[in-house]
């Protein structure tokens, strides 16, 4: 089944995850990096097919926030047939940074 929604990264949403890679390419094996990489196609496929399955965010009213691991959650913005990632934010920031 074909999703009627269009995925777009923001900038930020880009040097979020160049970061999360950078750090994981460092820190840990080709493994995680690739385990990380599938977790995250997948996350995404769930939100382009269902994006109101998830809760909306209590820190903006406007955005949906996307659990993926303890350490990651996605933010995004559904607006007519895009769905717009604002955000790949590390849970263990502080959320004050999100505004």
């Amino acid at each position: 089944m074909a999703s009627e929604f269009q995925i777009i990264w923001s900038d930020e949403a880009i040097s979020n995850l160049e970061k999360i890679l950078d750090y994981l390419e460092r820190k840990w094996t080709e493994r995680e990096v690739n385990r990380f990489k599938v977790l995250l196609s997948r996350q995404l496929d769930i939100i382009q097919n269902n994006p109101e399955l998830f809760p909306k965010s209590g820190i903006q009213s406007l955005l949906r926030k996307a659990v993926l691991s303890k350490q990651t959650s996605i933010y995004y913005l559904i607006r007519d047939d895009s769905i717009y990632l604002v955000y790949l934010f590390d849970n263990r920031m502080n959320p004050e940074k999100l505004k």
